[in-house]
Protein backbone atom coordinates (compact mmCIF):
# COMPACT_ATOMS: atom_id res chain seq x y z
CA UNK A 1 0.00 0.00 0.00
CA UNK A 2 3.18 2.66 0.72
CA UNK A 3 4.36 1.67 -2.46
CA UNK A 4 1.50 2.29 -4.35
CA UNK A 5 0.45 6.04 -2.29
CA UNK A 6 4.14 6.40 -3.15
CA UNK A 7 3.82 6.70 -6.75
CA UNK A 8 0.86 8.21 -6.68
CA UNK A 9 2.57 11.43 -4.29
CA UNK A 10 5.20 11.08 -7.08
CA UNK A 11 2.78 11.13 -10.19
CA UNK A 12 1.25 14.32 -8.47
CA UNK A 13 4.45 16.16 -7.72
CA UNK A 14 5.46 15.59 -11.40
CA UNK A 15 1.97 17.09 -12.41
CA UNK A 16 2.67 19.78 -10.72
CA UNK A 17 6.46 20.32 -11.33
CA UNK A 18 5.05 20.00 -15.39
CA UNK A 19 2.35 22.81 -14.78
CA UNK A 20 4.56 24.79 -13.31
CA UNK A 21 7.55 24.79 -15.83
CA UNK A 22 4.50 25.48 -18.32
CA UNK A 23 3.31 28.47 -16.42
CA UNK A 24 6.64 29.49 -16.30
CA UNK A 25 7.76 29.16 -20.01
CA UNK A 26 4.06 30.71 -20.72
CA UNK A 27 5.14 33.48 -18.84
CA UNK A 28 8.17 33.68 -20.20
CA UNK A 29 7.18 34.08 -23.89
CA UNK A 30 4.35 37.18 -23.01
CA UNK A 31 7.25 38.79 -20.95
CA UNK A 32 9.43 38.29 -24.40
CA UNK A 33 6.75 39.29 -26.76
CA UNK A 34 5.86 42.64 -24.30
CA UNK A 35 9.24 43.49 -24.71
CA UNK A 36 9.21 43.02 -28.87
CA UNK A 37 5.85 45.20 -28.51
CA UNK A 38 7.89 47.43 -26.22
CA UNK A 39 10.45 47.74 -28.69
CA UNK A 40 9.72 50.47 -31.13
CA UNK A 41 8.89 53.10 -28.44
CA UNK A 42 11.77 52.32 -26.60
CA UNK A 43 14.06 52.40 -29.51
CA UNK A 44 11.96 55.68 -29.97
CA UNK A 45 12.27 57.38 -26.41
CA UNK A 46 16.35 56.39 -26.34
CA UNK A 47 17.23 57.48 -30.22
CA UNK A 48 15.32 60.77 -29.85
CA UNK A 49 15.02 61.62 -26.00
CA UNK A 50 17.22 60.43 -23.85
CA UNK A 51 20.45 60.38 -26.08
CA UNK A 52 19.83 63.81 -27.32
CA UNK A 53 19.35 65.06 -23.70
CA UNK A 54 23.10 63.61 -22.72
CA UNK A 55 24.29 64.66 -25.71
CA UNK A 56 23.60 68.10 -24.98
CA UNK A 57 24.83 68.01 -21.43
CA UNK A 58 28.01 66.80 -22.69
CA UNK A 59 27.66 69.75 -25.73
CA UNK A 60 27.29 72.08 -22.61
CA UNK A 61 30.96 71.83 -21.93
CA UNK A 62 32.62 72.25 -25.44
CA UNK A 63 32.75 75.19 -27.73
CA UNK A 64 31.01 72.68 -30.37
CA UNK A 65 29.86 74.88 -33.56
CA UNK A 66 28.00 73.11 -36.29
CA UNK A 67 29.96 74.49 -39.09
CA UNK A 68 33.12 73.43 -37.22
CA UNK A 69 32.69 69.98 -36.08
CA UNK A 70 36.28 68.74 -36.16
CA UNK A 71 37.37 71.58 -33.38
CA UNK A 72 35.54 70.73 -30.90
CA UNK A 73 37.21 71.15 -27.81
CA UNK A 74 36.24 70.97 -23.84
CA UNK A 75 35.89 74.33 -22.01
CA UNK A 76 34.71 72.98 -18.94
CA UNK A 77 31.91 75.51 -17.32
CA UNK A 78 33.14 78.32 -19.41
CA UNK A 79 29.84 78.62 -20.96
CA UNK A 80 28.14 78.26 -17.77
CA UNK A 81 30.51 81.20 -16.69
CA UNK A 82 28.89 82.33 -20.54
CA UNK A 83 25.92 82.84 -18.93
CA UNK A 84 26.05 85.68 -16.30
CA UNK A 85 28.17 87.73 -18.76
CA UNK A 86 25.71 87.62 -21.43
CA UNK A 87 22.97 90.49 -21.30
CA UNK A 88 20.50 88.58 -23.94
CA UNK A 89 19.32 86.25 -21.44
CA UNK A 90 18.82 88.67 -19.05
CA UNK A 91 16.39 90.10 -21.47
CA UNK A 92 14.99 87.46 -22.80
CA UNK A 93 14.09 86.26 -19.18
CA UNK A 94 12.52 89.62 -18.38
CA UNK A 95 10.31 89.44 -21.60
CA UNK A 96 9.58 85.77 -20.90
CA UNK A 97 7.85 86.81 -17.24
CA UNK A 98 6.84 89.93 -18.17
CA UNK A 99 4.75 87.81 -20.75
CA UNK A 100 3.35 85.56 -18.49
CA UNK A 101 2.24 87.92 -16.02
CA UNK A 102 0.14 88.73 -18.58
CA UNK A 103 -1.21 85.85 -20.14
CA UNK A 104 -0.87 83.32 -17.41
CA UNK A 105 -3.55 84.72 -15.39
CA UNK A 106 -6.37 84.86 -18.65
CA UNK A 107 -5.07 81.10 -19.76
CA UNK A 108 -6.49 80.03 -16.64
CA UNK A 109 -9.40 82.32 -15.77
CA UNK A 110 -10.93 82.32 -19.20
CA UNK A 111 -11.06 78.12 -19.66
CA UNK A 112 -12.79 78.35 -16.29
CA UNK A 113 -15.54 80.87 -17.23
CA UNK A 114 -16.13 79.23 -20.48
CA UNK A 115 -16.57 76.15 -19.28
CA UNK A 116 -19.03 77.62 -16.23
CA UNK A 117 -20.83 79.49 -19.14
CA UNK A 118 -20.94 76.24 -21.29
CA UNK A 119 -22.11 74.07 -18.22
CA UNK A 120 -25.06 76.29 -17.57
CA UNK A 121 -28.52 74.40 -17.90
CA UNK A 122 -30.28 77.31 -19.79
CA UNK A 123 -28.04 77.55 -22.32
CA UNK A 124 -29.19 76.54 -25.98
CA UNK A 125 -27.23 75.24 -28.49
CA UNK A 126 -24.45 74.47 -26.22
CA UNK A 127 -23.09 71.57 -28.51
CA UNK A 128 -22.58 74.06 -31.33
CA UNK A 129 -20.98 76.59 -28.81
CA UNK A 130 -18.69 73.68 -27.39
CA UNK A 131 -17.65 72.98 -31.06
CA UNK A 132 -16.94 76.49 -32.49
CA UNK A 133 -14.82 77.06 -28.45
CA UNK A 134 -12.30 73.93 -29.19
CA UNK A 135 -12.68 74.48 -33.33
CA UNK A 136 -9.77 76.82 -33.21
CA UNK A 137 -7.27 74.54 -31.39
CA UNK A 138 -7.47 72.06 -34.39
CA UNK A 139 -6.22 75.16 -37.06
CA UNK A 140 -1.87 74.62 -37.60
CA UNK A 141 -0.21 77.48 -35.05
CA UNK A 142 1.34 79.06 -38.48
CA UNK A 143 -1.84 79.63 -40.36
CA UNK A 144 -3.47 81.18 -37.16
CA UNK A 145 -0.65 83.24 -36.62
CA UNK A 146 -0.46 84.37 -39.99
CA UNK A 147 -4.10 84.98 -39.95
CA UNK A 148 -3.76 86.91 -36.94
CA UNK A 149 -1.12 88.81 -38.74
CA UNK A 150 -3.38 90.31 -40.90
CA UNK A 151 -6.18 90.99 -38.25
CA UNK A 152 -4.21 92.95 -35.97
CA UNK A 153 -2.34 95.13 -39.27
CA UNK A 154 -2.69 98.46 -37.85
CA UNK A 155 -3.70 99.93 -41.65
CA UNK A 156 -6.01 97.11 -42.78
CA UNK A 157 -6.81 94.57 -39.84
CA UNK A 158 -10.31 94.13 -39.10
CA UNK A 159 -9.43 95.25 -35.19
CA UNK A 160 -8.55 98.47 -35.92
CA UNK A 161 -11.35 99.38 -38.46
CA UNK A 162 -13.91 97.49 -36.29
CA UNK A 163 -12.34 100.33 -33.48
CA UNK A 164 -12.96 102.69 -35.96
CA UNK A 165 -16.49 102.28 -36.26
CA UNK A 166 -17.01 103.80 -32.80
CA UNK A 167 -14.99 106.41 -33.54
CA UNK A 168 -11.75 105.01 -31.70
CA UNK A 169 -7.97 105.09 -32.97
CA UNK A 170 -6.82 101.52 -32.81
CA UNK A 171 -3.02 100.71 -31.63
CA UNK A 172 -0.15 99.70 -33.40
CA UNK A 173 -0.33 96.67 -32.07
CA UNK A 174 2.19 94.24 -34.07
CA UNK A 175 5.01 97.01 -33.98
CA UNK A 176 5.24 98.98 -30.80
CA UNK A 177 6.71 97.70 -27.79
CA UNK A 178 3.70 98.43 -25.59
CA UNK A 179 0.65 96.97 -27.76
CA UNK A 180 2.76 93.59 -29.07
CA UNK A 181 1.92 91.27 -25.46
CA UNK A 182 -1.81 92.15 -25.70
CA UNK A 183 -1.27 91.46 -28.92
CA UNK A 184 0.15 87.63 -28.55
CA UNK A 185 -2.29 87.37 -25.88
CA UNK A 186 -5.03 87.69 -27.82
CA UNK A 187 -3.70 85.52 -30.71
CA UNK A 188 -2.95 82.83 -27.58
CA UNK A 189 -6.21 82.96 -26.10
CA UNK A 190 -7.53 81.58 -29.41
CA UNK A 191 -5.81 77.93 -28.51
CA UNK A 192 -7.74 77.53 -25.07
CA UNK A 193 -9.83 75.05 -26.50
CA UNK A 194 -8.12 72.30 -25.08
CA UNK A 195 -7.91 73.37 -21.69
CA UNK A 196 -11.65 74.99 -21.69
CA UNK A 197 -12.85 71.20 -22.61
CA UNK A 198 -11.12 69.88 -19.92
CA UNK A 199 -12.25 71.99 -17.65
CA UNK A 200 -15.85 71.48 -19.20
CA UNK A 201 -15.48 67.96 -18.78
CA UNK A 202 -14.67 68.38 -14.71
CA UNK A 203 -17.10 70.02 -14.04
CA UNK A 204 -19.79 68.22 -15.44
CA UNK A 205 -18.13 65.07 -13.28
CA UNK A 206 -19.18 67.46 -9.90
CA UNK A 207 -21.94 65.46 -7.75
CA UNK A 208 -24.94 67.15 -8.38
CA UNK A 209 -25.93 66.22 -4.51
CA UNK A 210 -23.23 68.94 -3.70
CA UNK A 211 -24.58 71.40 -5.12
CA UNK A 212 -27.86 70.58 -3.93
CA UNK A 213 -27.06 70.68 -0.65
CA UNK A 214 -25.38 73.88 -0.63
CA UNK A 215 -28.55 75.33 -2.03
CA UNK A 216 -30.48 74.20 1.19
CA UNK A 217 -27.60 75.80 2.91
CA UNK A 218 -28.37 79.07 1.41
CA UNK A 219 -25.12 79.24 -0.58
CA UNK A 220 -25.68 81.80 -3.88
CA UNK A 221 -23.99 80.94 -7.39
CA UNK A 222 -21.14 82.58 -5.90
CA UNK A 223 -20.89 80.77 -2.92
CA UNK A 224 -21.49 77.26 -4.97
CA UNK A 225 -19.14 78.01 -7.63
CA UNK A 226 -16.65 78.91 -4.65
CA UNK A 227 -17.09 76.29 -2.57
CA UNK A 228 -18.16 72.76 -4.63
CA UNK A 229 -16.96 74.06 -8.49
CA UNK A 230 -13.79 75.17 -7.88
CA UNK A 231 -12.63 72.54 -5.04
CA UNK A 232 -14.17 69.83 -7.27
CA UNK A 233 -12.43 70.53 -9.96
CA UNK A 234 -8.91 71.96 -8.70
CA UNK A 235 -7.08 69.31 -9.69
CA UNK A 236 -7.98 70.28 -13.65
CA UNK A 237 -6.81 73.09 -12.85
CA UNK A 238 -3.95 72.68 -11.38
CA UNK A 239 -3.17 70.36 -14.20
CA UNK A 240 -4.11 73.35 -16.71
CA UNK A 241 -1.92 75.89 -15.20
CA UNK A 242 1.40 73.55 -14.53
CA UNK A 243 0.98 72.73 -18.50
CA UNK A 244 0.11 76.80 -18.94
CA UNK A 245 3.68 77.45 -17.03
CA UNK A 246 6.05 74.86 -19.21
CA UNK A 247 3.90 76.16 -22.34
CA UNK A 248 5.21 80.14 -21.64
CA UNK A 249 8.99 78.98 -20.57
CA UNK A 250 9.01 77.15 -24.37
CA UNK A 251 6.63 79.88 -25.62
CA UNK A 252 8.48 80.14 -29.52
CA UNK A 253 6.19 79.69 -32.21
CA UNK A 254 3.68 82.83 -32.54
CA UNK A 255 6.57 85.60 -31.59
CA UNK A 256 9.20 84.08 -34.48
CA UNK A 257 6.14 83.36 -37.19
CA UNK A 258 5.01 87.08 -36.41
CA UNK A 259 8.36 88.91 -36.18
CA UNK A 260 10.97 86.61 -36.60
CA UNK A 261 14.38 86.01 -34.52
CA UNK A 262 15.39 89.42 -34.00
CA UNK A 263 12.94 90.26 -31.63
CA UNK A 264 11.25 93.15 -32.99
CA UNK A 265 10.24 95.61 -31.81
CA UNK A 266 12.85 96.80 -30.32
CA UNK A 267 13.89 93.81 -27.86
CA UNK A 268 10.26 93.30 -26.61
CA UNK A 269 9.55 89.78 -28.60
CA UNK A 270 13.31 88.54 -27.41
CA UNK A 271 11.78 85.39 -25.59
CA UNK A 272 13.97 82.99 -24.22
CA UNK A 273 13.25 80.47 -26.58
CA UNK A 274 14.38 82.83 -29.64
CA UNK A 275 17.56 83.66 -27.98
CA UNK A 276 17.89 80.01 -27.95
CA UNK A 277 17.06 79.73 -31.39
CA UNK A 278 19.19 82.21 -32.38
CA UNK A 279 22.36 81.11 -30.54
CA UNK A 280 21.97 77.70 -31.65
CA UNK A 281 20.89 77.45 -35.31
CA UNK A 282 21.21 81.78 -35.52
CA UNK A 283 24.99 81.82 -34.78
CA UNK A 284 25.66 77.52 -34.99
CA UNK A 285 26.89 77.90 -31.51
CA UNK A 286 25.58 74.62 -30.30
CA UNK A 287 28.05 74.34 -27.19
CA UNK A 288 26.30 77.73 -25.62
CA UNK A 289 22.94 76.83 -26.79
CA UNK A 290 23.14 73.46 -24.94
CA UNK A 291 24.16 75.56 -21.96
CA UNK A 292 20.53 77.93 -22.87
CA UNK A 293 18.27 75.10 -22.99
CA UNK A 294 19.68 73.59 -19.66
CA UNK A 295 19.39 76.70 -17.91
CA UNK A 296 15.48 76.72 -19.65
CA UNK A 297 15.40 73.14 -18.17
CA UNK A 298 16.52 74.38 -14.65
CA UNK A 299 14.00 77.40 -14.55
CA UNK A 300 11.22 75.34 -16.32
CA UNK A 301 11.40 72.48 -13.42
CA UNK A 302 11.91 74.60 -10.63
CA UNK A 303 8.60 76.42 -11.48
CA UNK A 304 6.73 73.42 -11.66
CA UNK A 305 8.88 72.41 -8.41
CA UNK A 306 7.11 75.61 -6.83
CA UNK A 307 3.50 74.58 -7.97
CA UNK A 308 3.63 71.33 -6.83
CA UNK A 309 4.82 72.78 -3.37
CA UNK A 310 1.68 75.19 -3.64
CA UNK A 311 -1.00 72.89 -4.66
CA UNK A 312 -1.12 71.14 -1.10
CA UNK A 313 -2.88 74.18 0.00
CA UNK A 314 -5.02 74.60 -2.51
CA UNK A 315 -5.66 71.56 -5.20
CA UNK A 316 -8.51 68.56 -3.41
CA UNK A 317 -9.75 65.97 -4.29
CA UNK A 318 -13.74 64.31 -4.04
CA UNK A 319 -11.73 62.29 -0.79
CA UNK A 320 -11.43 65.15 1.08
CA UNK A 321 -7.63 64.79 1.03
CA UNK A 322 -5.35 68.05 -0.19
CA UNK A 323 -3.22 67.56 -3.02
Amino acid sequence: MSTVSDQVALQQDARRTTKKETSSDLMRTQRIWGWIFLSPWIIGILAFTVIPIVASLGFSFTNFELNKPDQVEFVGLANYVKLFNDPLVGVAIKVTLRFAALALPLAIILPIALAALLNNKNLKAKRIFRTLFYMPFIVPVVSAVYIWGGMLNSQTGWFNRALAIIGVNGPNWLDSQVWIYPALVIIGLWGLGNSYLITLAAMQAVPTELYEAATVDGAGAFGRFRHVTFPMISPVVFYNLVLAVIGLFRYFEIPFVLKGSEGFPGQSTWFFNIHFFRTTFGFLDMGYGSTLAWLLFAMTMAATLILFRTARYWVFYSSGEMF
